[in-house]
């Protein structure tokens, strides 16, 4: 069985949640005899090309808007603007013996996929990954104040491509949580809705790399390690974890905030560097950049971090806490749709509004100064992600809705 998938961003220099989580995806699909053909956009400009393996296969994009700087640009592709391709229909309606289109983007480039699905008479899937209607006003105001100063001349081809119809056209889709899912089936009653959580390979995570982590950050050595792994960008709100740390630096001498993830946004990455400076916090404060899925200085990070802290203005699912939970380690969320579906505040690990600093605190306290507490609710979360979460039985679940939409669609066919 061979399957498109389309994403809108594939970028080893830019990696976050969704790439890790559809990579590990593809790779239980594959011992399960279903081969991806993953077609996302040329990473350093260019045309379309095929990497070394065939699988992935590189297509050319634009940013469909007159009049912004090459920065803004920058950021249009980096954190999910409305692209356009001009090359990618005609290389997917080209690909070979494709018995599904899976789409894990929406817009224009969506579009396209929707196209090619019911020209060729394919079924049709549509992931969200990022929220489409769950999403926060602070959020949503945060998109609405996007780069699109310019003249955005690319909307002639959302209208072509019928890219606002994506989910009518769709045989079903697959959100990563129940609020999602639910204001979907509301949205569009009667449509397949299912909801499709992230995997985690349990296994990747039992070997000790804290030695790895040690040598590559030596700063962390003798530290009680509180980790923020994420992506550096507005969403992700490390800001707000910068602001609360020296209160924390001041009860616990020990305490040591990491910042790891690729910077996706310029301009916020480097104000979260002045603001470290302007408090005069850098000795407490460790920004490592990007570290690749599965690198073993990242699970070392987790495994060595007291705690995983996560403050999202938003977050649709969290893959990080089941990361964190299989490295045995207790997580501190903010109240996102994503965390309160994985975390029982008080269970498997804590949780907080992110209005109201002083709950974070606490648990912070508690996490730091109560060992046993600490482990138990690091176990417990261990113990959901390998019954519910590992990303063998969720591919396995995604190849059997794969089999069923073929089977119907073959069966509609015959019929007509």
């Amino acid at each position: 069985m061979r399957v498109i998938h389309l994403l809108r961003k594939y970028d080893p220099a830019e990696w976050g949640g969704t790439e890790t989580a559809v990579q590990r995806l593809f790779d239980s699909l594959r011992q399960q005899g279903v081969t991806p053909v993953m077609y996302c956009p040329q990473v350093n400009g260019g045309g379309a090309r095929t990497d070394n393996n065939g699988d992935i296969k590189r297509f050319g994009i634009c940013v469909p808007t007159w009049g912004i700087s090459r920065q803004e640009r920058r950021q249009y592709i980096s954190v999910g603007g409305n692209l356009m391709s001009f090359d990618l229909l005609p290389a997917m309606w080209r690909e070979p013996d494709v018995a599904l289109v899976h789409t894990h983007t929406l817009g224009r480039l969506g579009g396209i996929a929707s196209a090619v699905a019911r020209g060729r008479q394919l079924p049709f899937v549509v992931s969200i990954h990022g929220g489409l209607l769950d999403v926060s006003p602070a959020l949503r105001s945060t998109l609405d104040g996007g780069a699109h100063s310019g003249f955005e001349w690319g909307k002639i081809f959302g209208l072509l491509l019928q890219s606002r119809q994506l989910i009518q056209h769709a045989d079903a889709v697959l959100a990563c949580n129940l609020t999602e899912a639910e204001l979907l089936r509301k949205k569009h009653p009667g449509k397949r809705i299912e909801i499709q959580p992230h995997g985690i390979p349990m296994e990747m995570y039992h070997h000790d790399h804290r030695a790895v982590a040690r040598e590559a950050f030596t700063q962390i050595r003798d530290r009680d390690v509180l980790l923020c792994a994420g992506r550096i960008d507005p969403v992700k709100n490390q800001a707000w974890l910068i602001t609360h740390a020296p209160e924390i630096f001041r009860k616990y001498p020990k305490a040591l905030l990491v910042l790891a993830g690729a910077c996706t946004n310029e301009a916020y990455g480097q104000s979260l560097k002045r603001q470290v400076r302007d408090l005069g916090i850098s000795d407490r404060v460790l920004i490592t950049g990007g570290l690749p899925q599965g690198d073993p200085r990242l699970i070392g990070l987790i495994q060595e971090s007291r705690a995983v802290l996560l403050a999202s203005i938003s977050e649709t699912f969290g893959l990080v806490l089941l990361e964190a939970w299989a490295a045995g380690t207790t997580v501190i969320s903010s109240r996102t749709s994503g965390a309160s579906a994985l975390v029982r505040n008080g269970e498997n690990g804590w949780l907080f509004d992110l209005s109201d600093p002083r709950a974070f605190h606490q648990a912070v306290s508690q996490t730091l100064l109560n060992p046993g507490l600490r482990t138990r609710l690091a176990e417990s979360g261990r113990q959901l992600a390998t019954s519910e979460y590992d990303v063998r039985s969720v591919a396995c679940k995604v190849k059997q809705l794969y089999e069923e939409l073929i089977e119907a669609k073959h069966a509609l066919c015959h019929s007509t």
